[in-house]
């Protein structure tokens, strides 16, 4: 049989639904990205049995990110030193007394999320390793830690014009479109309702203390004491006999500024070297992955200075350290290799260009657009767990719609619903990388985070998608952002009340 035939047909949405659907069934995420990928080469070989095994492990191969991995276990390793050497539980201790309660932790990780807007991989580890001792001091679950880093990562990012999304955006924004990647990127900001309304959710859930659904469960059982709910720590934990009691506050908050500070220098010296001639279009075309490496092997080495002098750990316990930080990222950088191949095995099958045709070929010039967009863009990004894969098929496509600039407004609103789209598919993908950097920067179990993150997405996607409806209609921004707003605060107040009632109900 022809591999050919499955290739851009719905078929080739078998192997990701296929997965997903596996995932939440049994509970177990390696097993089921697996047989998504391996389903998938079957079906590109044409069911042919060496075939299906070569291009396999040749799609996984392909498809592997060597630079993201490698920046992985790096920050591992900074990790577990900031842990071994007490840097983490001094901080801990110091943030305790500065912080006084749970809804101040839970705050001060949001903000610590929403300054880190520059990369969103850097954002989710970097806010987790730092937060982490906080949080846990006050009985906050590793799911609800991991839902503050996930929304504050990727929807930070989308509406910051100074990120390596921003960069990525203008990339995909044809020459043709009647106006500059730049200048698009930015008039979508106001437009991007579930990035904002994401945000906002975030703080008002801290601010009323409220939770509801299996995140509602959680925060309960932490309370108790159990931060992790599953029964079992999927990441490899420090012992604490091995942590240093003679730690300081600066063993973690010199390695954390240093690593800020080197990454947003890399990133800006690469974009120069690449011909920028100022700060913004030196991070539009910067080299993040590297400079993420470069960032992450400097903090290394000044760790290494800062530790070895003061004894605060030994020559052997350094290097003991960059193995264990290595041993802690394991399960995370097996859930990306799978997911990259599930997207491998997507791009292989044609799994962009049958939506991207499904979703040309039945829109027509309407106020319909922008909904319609949305709803393709979670589509294809939760189905693919990818961002960026997202906005190279569907940008294009929107800017196409309204070529020679016969409506401009239209075309922002419609590129808006796009990004919008495809940071909410990303947010509740099991399969995305930015899931499984914030299950690995909290230490949750990732389908944990997933199930409870999910369903707090799924109010503001309902409620996005009614503001992109109105947004066809009138095309202003700020009466779509104000009544999406609106609508957002009146749907979680009446939740809220709901929720209530029913616990007074069972008292």
């Amino acid at each position: 049989m022809d591999g050919s035939m499955f290739i851009g047909t719905w078929w080739a949405l078998i192997p990701p639904l296929l997965a997903i659907i596996l995932a939440f069934v049994t509970k177990e995420v390696y097993s089921s990205l697996f047989i998504g990928v391996a389903v998938g080469a079957v079906l590109y070989s044409g069911f042919h049995p060496w075939n299906s095994f070569v291009n396999f492990f040749e799609i996984m191969k392909n498809s592997m990110n060597l630079n993201i991995l490698i920046f992985d276990v790096l920050l591992g390793m900074i990790i577990v030193l900031m842990a071994k050497t007490g840097g983490s539980a001094a901080y801990g201790k110091w943030a305790g007394s500065k912080i006084k309660s749970k809804k101040s932790a839970l705050l001060a990780t949001t903000g610590l999320g929403i300054l880190i807007f520059v990369d969103d991989y850097f954002n989710c580890l970097t806010v987790g390793s730092v937060m982490r001792p906080v949080t846990d001091r006050y009985k906050v679950s590793r799911a609800k830690l991991a839902y503050i880093i996930d929304a504050t990562a990727a929807p930070v990012c989308i509406i910051a014009p100074i990120s390596s999304w921003a960069a990525a955006v203008n990339s995909y924004v044809p020459e043709n479109a009647g106006i500059s990647g730049f200048q698009l990127f930015l008039r979508t900001i106001p437009y991007n309702l579930y990035a904002i309304l994401t945000l906002v959710m975030v703080v008002f859930m801290t601010l009323t203390a409220f939770d509801f659904g299996l995140m509602k469960k959680h925060e309960e059982n932490a309370a108790k004491g159990d931060l992790f709910t599953s029964g079992a720590e999927e990441f490899e934990q420090i012992s604490e006999d091995e942590v240093n009691p003679n730690g300081k506050v600066i063993d973690l908050i010199l390695p954390v500024a240093v690593l800020i500070v080197s990454a947003i220098g890399a990133m800006i010296y690469t974009g120069y070297l690449g011909g920028a001639t100022d700060v913004f279009t030196a991070f539009s075309g910067c080299d993040a992955e590297t400079s993420l490496i470069f960032a992450t092997t400097v903090t290394i080495f000044f760790m290494l200075i800062l530790y070895l002098p003061r004894k605060v750990v030994t020559f052997k316990g350094f290097m003991d350290s960059l193995v264990e930080g290595f041993k802690l990222m394991i399960p995370a950088i097996m859930i990306l290799i799978f997911a990259w191949s599930l997207k491998g095995v997507g791009d292989a099958l044609g799994l962009a260009d049958f939506v991207g045709h499904v979703v040309g070929d039945n829109t027509s010039a309407s106020i319909f657009i922008p909904a319609v967009l949305f709803l393709a863009a979670v589509f294809l990004s939760f189905s693919t767990g990818t961002s960026w894969g997202t906005f190279a098929i569907l940008v294009p496509i929107a800017t196409a719609m309204f070529e020679g600039n016969s409506n401009l407004e239209m075309m922002i609103v419609s590129v808006a619903a796009v990004l919008a789209g495809a940071v909410c598919g990303d947010h509740i993908s099991p399969i995305s990388d930015t899931t499984v950097m914030s299950s690995a920067g909290a230490q949750s179990n990732h389908l944990n985070h997933v199930s409870t993150q999910m369903q707090y997405a799924a109010v503001v996607m309902i409620v996005s998608l009614i503001g992109y409806v109105l947004a066809g209609i009138v095309q202003i921004w700020w009466v779509v952002l104000g009544f999406s707003l609106i609508l957002l605060l009146v749907v979680l107040n009446v939740m809220r009340v709901i929720v209530g009632r029913k616990e007074k109900d069972k008292a």
